[in-house]
């Protein structure tokens, strides 16, 4: 491909930042695919031609009328927080960074209407100061964007409660379509399947309107167990106990504990743990519950105390993973969805084939009205063949496996693509948005 359009970028949009320069290309072509030892290998040449960025919504259909005229694939880019490769061009191009695009245009009773840029933890940190909170969001809600979780993300913390993306946590959006005049749609009800967690392949999202919660006083706990499997009993009974309002519900097979280094003080060796994130007052109910379950409080994190020292909840989701690459690079993950009905058993066929080379990690979400636990399993890398013989057994016994290996939307978790397919035809009719990512 001629990159003679660069030059003629940098004239003909004006006020739009256009970045050639290879710093700025190598640092905004990659997010985190690094925890995937087969993606690093394949995506880590991959990279963009140019690097525009947006700061209105004007400047975003400018840069995709520019694009389309000339023929040039469009990778969108938030904070670059993603796993899978999201943001990583597979055919070069433009990758259109859209942080930039970053006003809070309105906060109102139980909602919050934001540009795509917006960082989730200012978000967060804005609606607390008006009384109110967000439902759900990653362990990377400091740095991620709104629009790059919805577009990327799935589910996180506050799950247990509220449930996935997919489950009434995105209220509208507006997208630009790639065409030659490129059309402002605006998003509502179940049109939205088709643009959550859609890596950018149906449109660019450009504002969100995201439901908010009353804000709680919230206290993070640490539950130990000598075993495991009580502790994922635990879990399951706090995560059902409708009158513990909660936000966490996470069990952690030892050793992962041991790579938690900002917490080594406050964690003791050898013991399985639940974090749990209640609201304040709960303390009595959790101990309860622990000592029926063989275990006991170990840590407490008070309400007072939230936000304003290391939560509990930068170990959870896929942040377990981050603390167990830093303590052994050899580390990768999995993403599983186990059978709320034989679960246990299927927890004890894994330990039995696998042992320790698969590190058992649960999260209790509730996920389209069912309380399911959904496992990030931290994985000890031998080779991609036998990577892939352990997810193969995995789903051998029900265990159902959303691949993070693979840049794929249908492979890697997105299930059925096929609306998304019809609406990339209709909004993207070159196949210029994220090329590759969508079968």
């Amino acid at each position: 491909m001629s990159l003679a359009w660069q030059t003629e970028a940098k004239t003909d949009l004006g006020d739009i930042a256009v970045y050639t320069d290879e710093v700025a290309v190598e640092k905004l072509s990659k997010d985190f695919y690094w925890y995937s030892p087969v993606l690093d290998a394949k995506l880590k040449g991959k990279k963009a031609d140019a690097i525009f960025a947006p700061k209105d919504e004007r400047e975003v259909e400018a840069a995709l009328a520019f694009a389309f005229r000339h023929r040039i694939p469009v990778t969108v880019r938030g904070a670059g927080t993603g796993n899978y490769g999201q943001a990583v061009p597979l055919e070069g191009g433009i990758v259109l960074d859209v942080s930039g695009l970053d006003a809070i245009a309105e906060i109102g009773d139980g909602y919050a209407r934001v540009q795509c840029g917006v960082k989730l933890g200012a978000l967060e940190k804005k609606a607390r100061e008006l009384g109110q909170e967000l439902r759900i969001y990653p362990s990377t809600f400091a740095k991620a964007t709104v629009g790059g979780f919805v577009c990327g993300g799935s589910g996180g913390v506050g799950s247990i409660t509220w449930g996935n993306l997919w489950d009434g946590n995105v209220l509208s959006a507006v997208v630009y379509t790639m065409e030659e005049r490129p059309r402002r749609l605006e998003i509502a009800g179940r049109e939205l399947y088709d643009y959550i967690h859609n890596y950018g392949t149906t449109g660019i999202m450009t504002e969100v309107v995201v439901p908010l919660a009353k804000k709680t006083d919230w206290m993070q706990v640490v539950v130990e167990f000598d075993d495991f499997e009580d502790a994922v009993r635990f879990g399951e009974t706090l995560a059902r106990n409708g009158a513990i309002p909660k936000r966490l519900v996470t069990p952690i097979e030892w050793p992962l504990p041991s790579f938690f280094k900002p917490l080594e003080k406050v964690l003791a060796s050898g013991k399985s743990v639940v974090f749990a994130e209640t609201a304040d007052g709960t303390l009595p109910q959790l101990a309860v519950l622990a000592a029926s379950h063989g275990g006991g409080i170990g840590h407490v994190i008070p309400s007072e105390k939230y936000r304003k020292t290391i939560g509990l909840s930068d170990f959870t989701w896929n942040h377990t993973t981050l603390w167990a690459l830093k303590a052994d690079a050899a580390y990768t993950y999995l993403q599983a969805g186990f059978d709320p009905a034989q679960y246990m058993e299927q927890l004890r066929e894994l330990k039995r084939l696998f042992g320790d080379e698969l590190l058992m990690h649960f999260e209790w979400v509730l996920a389209g009205g069912r309380l399911l636990p959904s496992a990030l399993p931290v994985v000890r890398f031998v080779s991609e063949e036998r990577l892939y013989h352990i997810i193969e057994t995995c789903r051998s016994i029900g265990v159902e496996i959303y691949d993070p290996h693979t840049w794929m939307l249908d492979n890697g978790g997105r299930g059925a693509v096929s609306g998304m397919q019809l609406r990339k035809k209709l909004n993207d009719p070159l196949g210029l948005l994220n090329p590759g990512k969508i079968g």
